[in-house]
């Protein structure tokens, strides 16, 4: 008998975590922070049913924190054993985390400060950089598609999932009694046709499948068209001698916005020496760390790579390094494109720069991912005229962009051909990493496609394969 105990992402889109048990090992597949909401710290603070002195192995499927960002956490609470990834992913991990941990710090002190006012005890970070560099120490790299043996009596294989650099699928084989079961946890699940990365791989068997659905419910637009939107955005910007922010998550989609800007300056709609501030010192390490590994890359990527067209397009690219160059940045008014963290507008130095600039009427924020309930970026999707910044409030004069279409998850129909090498089969289908309307609709497109009554299951639960 196998049990998976879910340890996040229920019907939301963060925290995602499974606990695979078996007779004879526990395997952890994924271990992400939570993110939305006031009680999101707090939250991730719990290990949920996770015992880190009888974990055996970790299995992870991409870099991003809500897959990855309690994974220190463990560490600092004994764990010892191995953490299995691709390579990308592991140079990813390194710089997020860090990341993380820093802004933990930051995040921390500044709570405590005012802890320290109301009279009220204060709160410990939830991770430091020394716990992010011990969980490296415990890595051991795996390449696509190449079965290891990562606890007894599982094989894990990780598929190429599509969504950033080095993320996957993990196909783990588990020996069960006399028998072989094949559990499949989708990760996030990359769009086809998307610029830089390959298509995502497809499983080809499997008696289970944990499938995200992020975009259950919906179809994305095709790139195309956003790309193309985006572009008329930017043009737009330019004649009114406007502002553009990008709140963009770091790994993933700066790299793409970076690849249209500079399919915009080769179509000639955006001046060659157009001011482009890529304000995000995570942003510039991730993107210098795909650089590093070109076999992720798709025909495209590995021929404008060569070539060094892009480099050449992007003439006016400023990476801003230092955080008093941002600060810079919101003491001018100068028209410019400013790309920065957080995808969400949840932390980093793009918080600060919606801060100086929502309030003014000639400015363009573009929204270029998903947006979970509870956070900033969601509050401007859903059209808010007033948010709170730093506890401050903000007027939204900004002319705000929703173009999800840039989002690195696929949309329900991709989800539907993800399946399709399992599907005929009827496998049982777990949804998880969506929100509740989203885990219903795609419950209803799996049913119609492949007859098969998809589970829904919440946190906590423990789903039993016997």
């Amino acid at each position: 008998m196998i049990e998976i105990r879910l340890c996040g992402g229920a019907g939301e889109v963060t925290g995602s975590g499974y606990l695979v048990e078996t007779a004879s090992a526990r395997v952890l597949v994924d271990f992400g922070v939570f993110q939305g909401g006031d009680d999101a710290r707090e939250r991730s603070r719990s290990l949920g049913p996770v015992d880190p002195d009888q974990l055996d192995a970790v299995a992870l499927s991409h870099a991003h924190i809500d897959h990855s960002g309690r994974l220190p956490l463990l560490v600092a609470r004994g764990y010892r054993g191995p953490v299995f990834a691709t390579p990308p992913t592991f140079a990813l991990t390194e710089i997020l985390l860090a990341d993380m941990a820093k802004l933990e710090d930051e995040a921390v002190a500044r709570l405590n400060r005012r802890r320290q006012r109301a009279g009220k005890e204060p709160i410990s970070a939830l991770f430091t950089l020394d716990d992010v560099g011990r969980l490296h120490r415990l890595a051991r790299a795996v390449r696509y598609n190449e079965p290891r043996l990562v606890a007894n009596g599982v094989r894990a294989r990780f598929l190429d999932a599509g969504h950033i650099m080095g993320s996957a699928s993990i196909e783990l084989t588990i020996q069960d009694g006399t028998d072989e079961r094949v559990i499949v946890f989708s990760g996030d699940i990359g769009p086809w046709g998307a610029p830089i990365l390959r298509d995502p791989q497809p499983p080809t068997r499997a008696d289970m499948v944990f499938l995200e659905s992020t975009y259950g419910g919906r179809e994305r637009p095709t790139l195309a068209d956003v790309a193309a939107e985006f572009k008329r955005i930017v043009a737009r910007a330019v004649h009114e001698h406007a502002r553009v922010i990008v709140p963009a998550f770091a790994v993933g989609r700066t790299q793409v916005i970076l690849f249209y800007l500079a399919e915009a300056v080769r179509e000639g709609v955006l001046p060659r020496d157009f001011p482009i501030y890529l304000d995000s010192p995570m942003a510039t390490k991730a993107t210098a760390a795909l650089a590093e590994h070109p076999e992720v890359y798709d025909e495209e990527a590995r021929t404008l790579a060569t070539s060094g067209q892009l480099r050449s397009d992007l003439r006016g690219l400023r990476v801003t390094e230092s955080v008093d160059d941002s600060r810079v940045l919101n003491n001018s008014e100068h028209p410019c494109i400013i790309i920065s963290a957080s995808g969400m507008c949840e932390g980093g130095r793009v918080v600060h720069h919606l801060r100086h600039n929502l309030w003014r009427s000639n400015v363009h924020v573009v929204l270029v991912g998903y947006m979970a309930r509870g956070t900033l970026g969601r509050a401007l999707v859903e059209g808010a005229s007033e948010v709170q910044i730093f506890g401050e409030p903000v007027a939204v004069r900004a002319q705000v962009h929703n173009l999800d279409g840039f989002s690195a998850h696929a949309g329900q129909s991709e989800l539907l051909d993800w399946l399709s090498g399992v599907g005929p089969a009827k496998p049982r289908i777990v949804l998880t990493h969506g929100e509740d309307d989203a885990r219903a609709a795609l419950a209803g497109a799996i049913a119609a496609r492949y007859g098969i009554s998809a589970e829904r299951p919440q946190l906590s639960d423990i789903i039993v394969l016997d």
